[in-house]
């Protein structure tokens, strides 16, 4: 595994451990020591995502004391990842981030708790696949409307649930970390 950092403190594009051979391929996306020398991570949560081509999801996050950093790894189709970090003391502040995640490659991408996160699906069913440090709370989970932040999503009319489509404004939002 080799972590290279990006443009948003303590996020990382991972190239993972891959092994080919006549029965196909095999790829480690998780190892905890290596992990632990980036930035403390423990799974306690694992899910995943099925994505029609044009869906953007996003962008999330878990308010405190509940926050979380993730680890996304795209398993089928691709997408495009977008972080924006909500970190007030972080040097990074309001960055955002975007890299492309496939099923045709071996990276990851760990994201650090006070960041919003989502993507832009590709193709159909597109699956992501996340690892988080925190559990679920449903009172705590949060949102930033995905067209509010500098980004172009390179998408006139994308698939939007009725919930995402409902967070603050980035100019509006004033729950930063």
């Amino acid at each position: 595994m080799k972590f290279k950092e990006t443009n948003i403190e303590n996020l990382y594009i991972i190239n993972n451990k891959e092994s080919i051979d006549e029965r196909g391929n095999f790829v480690k996306t998780f190892h905890f020591t290596t992990f632990s020398n980036f930035l403390k991570f423990e799974i306690k949560e694992q899910y995943y995502t099925i994505s029609k081509k044009n869906t953007i999801r996003g962008l999330h996050f878990q308010k405190r004391p509940y926050e979380h950093s993730k680890l996304i790894y795209c398993i089928n189709g691709s997408v495009i990842d977008v972080v924006i970090d909500l970190r007030k003391k972080s040097k990074t502040f309001l960055n955002i981030f975007s890299h492309k995640l496939s099923s045709k490659s071996t990276q990851s991408i760990l994201i650090p708790y006070g960041c919003a996160h989502g993507f832009l699906s590709l193709e159909d069913n597109s699956s992501i696949l996340y690892n988080v440090d925190s559990e679920y709370n449903k009172e705590n989970d949060s949102g930033i409307l995905y067209s509010s932040i500098d980004f172009d999503w390179l998408i006139s009319d994308p698939i939007v649930s009725d919930r995402d489509k409902g967070f603050d404004l980035l100019k509006d939002f004033k729950n930063f970390f």
